[in-house]
């Protein structure tokens, strides 16, 4: 997270990582589609001649709380490659939080192992504990055929601490919500380090509900989040780790 007292501008950093064509890109772009043109910039992405993602997008998006403070999404993705292992460290460095793109098809289950992972031993090299970090899990071509089943992807949820939603990215569905879901646990994680509340007077409830509105949804924030599968929140999370 980067403050800019001046300006009173707060910029926070998520990345989305997960193995090749899991579909980080096609996550960005779906969020760009839904976006109003007041809210996002341009995106950007760098792709090779099959389609993946060589080095990072971008999509910034920018939201003004009543109370003056002006807020920066800036959304990157990471290539899912092993040979961009070195770049991956570099985009996770400084990250507020992450979504991992998991691929559903049984196929790729080792790949998705192994791309967590290296996700963990990237933030471990940049000084940063996994646990510690604001993540969901999105389960994304809930549309293919031959992928692990809603039950399986349930049972794994409960397992874990992190909260899960279920996507088909390249229609658009499950995308906000997993979005929205990523920004309430990172907003969750800042407010509790940071006090910005009581410094900033900002109020992440309605924020909240201003960025799910500008991307289309209508529902209540409180229902979005119903939407995920399993995992607890950031405050439940680090009340776990205490114990």
């Amino acid at each position: 997270m980067q403050i800019d007292f001046v300006s009173r501008e707060l910029t926070i950093k998520l990345v989305f990582y997960g193995p090749a064509l899991s579909g980080k890109t096609t996550n960005l772009q779906a969020l760009h589609a839904a976006a109003d043109e007041k809210t996002t910039g341009r995106l950007m992405t760098l792709e090779t001649r099959d389609d993946r993602t060589l080095f990072f997008d971008l999509l910034p998006l920018a939201f003004r709380d009543a109370g003056g403070l002006a807020v920066r999404l800036k959304v990157f993705t990471v290539p899912g490659q092993v040979i961009h292992a070195s770049t991956r460290r570099l985009v996770v460095q400084g990250a507020d939080g992450v979504a991992f793109i998991a691929d559903s098809q049984t196929s790729e289950t080792q790949h998705n192992a192994e791309s967590f992972m290296d996700l963990r031993d990237n933030l471990k090299a940049n000084g940063i504990n996994l646990k510690r970090m604001p993540l969901v899990i999105q389960f994304n071509k809930r549309d293919l055929t031959d992928i692990r089943g809603d039950d399986e992807i349930a049972k794994l949820a409960a397992q874990g601490s992190e909260p899960v939603y279920l996507a088909v990215a390249t229609q658009g569905i499950g995308v906000v919500e997993s979005f929205i879901g990523l920004l309430h646990q990172t907003w969750s994680s800042l407010e509790a380090q940071h006090d910005l509340r009581r410094k900033f007077g900002f109020d992440s409830g309605r924020f909240l509900a201003r960025v799910a509105e500008s991307l289309g949804q209508r529902h209540s924030v409180a229902e979005i989040l119903g939407t995920c599968v399993g995992g607890k929140s950031m405050d439940e999370r680090r009340e776990g780790g205490r114990q």
